[in-house]
């Protein structure tokens, strides 16, 4: 009987000794539930989907826009150490775009970068993309050529920081926007910033900045890419790449109800990948997904018949 429970010993005792290793198992997306209307987890790594849910709907993706913004500033070639004048928008965003940075004013292009990935700072946005070489125009035309670039069938953009609902994408669509951005050590820096402050001149001061993900201020996450957004036609949306159990996942959360809901959908699939448990969704939240999902359906129906959207 020793022998037999020998072997069986050592490899609990195996499994056991490195909590953080990847599990032995695969997680089963039957037991994973979230509030976020529309998802994707993928293991970064191998390129494979864990979990998936209503993840081709087009929809509106707010300030996650400003991932295919930092990618055409990067892809211009133009210089990152460069100082950019603070300009006025030409036109009114169709919501409130305040922002603290006095207009005429300069900061480095590296550092408005920053904070239009880290702190969403809608005006950085604007500003580099009417410093692109051929202005704004250019630049959103750049922003969809790339997107046809990575094959992201189903996106279309209209403005650099997502203040326009038309700014569309899927689920899956942005999980290819996130490998490609994945890949530049810039994005990947600027984005998991705690908190930076940003020194201009002409006139000189600096404005002090922090993350608008949660998680890249907590300790017990591995957060490697991330941003969030927020529109009211947007709901709350997350996209995030993070290691678990030295796993690297890739986990795009759109439309959520309340702050925090992206935040417990990211939880709840860290738990999913290392203990296969998902965890429950708060009441309010998950009447929210049911509702939102039924809209869209709705809409989608009327659509096909030829009816108004």
């Amino acid at each position: 009987m020793e022998r037999l429970l020998f072997p069986l010993l050592l490899a609990l005792m195996a499994l056991t000794a490195h909590p953080g290793k990847v599990s032995a198992y695969e997680p089963d997306g039957s037991e994973l539930q979230l509030a976020s209307v529309h998802a994707v987890v993928v293991d970064a790594g191998t390129g494979e989907e864990l979990y998936a849910k209503h993840a081709d709907r087009q929809v509106p993706i707010a300030s996650v826009t400003k991932l295919m913004t930092a990618l055409v500033v990067l892809d211009s070639g133009e210089p990152l150490d460069e100082w950019l004048t603070i300009v006025e928008r030409k036109k009114k965003p169709p919501v409130n775009a305040w922002s603290r940075i006095r207009i005429g004013s300069e900061l480095k292009r590296s550092d408005l970068l920053r904070i239009t990935l880290m702190a969403s700072e809608n005006l950085a946005a604007y500003v580099l993309a009417r410093h692109h070489p051929g202005g704004m125009d250019a630049f959103v035309a750049d922003m969809n050529r790339k997107a046809r670039e990575l094959g992201m069938t189903r996106t279309h953009f209209a403005d650099p920081a997502g203040l326009y609902s038309e700014n569309l994408s899927t689920a899956r669509d942005l999980v290819k926007l996130i490998a490609e951005a994945g890949k530049r050590e810039e994005i990947q820096d600027y984005t998991t910033t705690g908190r930076f402050t940003a020194r201009f001149r002409s006139p000189r001061y600096q404005l002090g900045y922090g993350n608008t993900n949660l998680l890249v201020h907590r300790r017990n996450w591995d957060v490697t890419l991330s941003k969030s957004g927020y529109l009211n036609d947007a709901g709350r949306c997350l996209v995030m790449q993070a290691r678990m159990d030295e796993r690297p996942v890739t986990m795009v959360l759109l439309d959520s109800f309340g702050r925090r809901t992206p935040i417990g959908d990211a939880g709840r699939i860290r738990r999913w990948i290392q203990t296969s448990q998902g965890g429950a969704v708060a009441g309010a939240a998950l009447e929210y997904e049911r509702r939102q999902a039924a809209q869209y359906e709705r809409e989608q129906t009327r659509t096909a018949e030829g009816g108004p959207n």
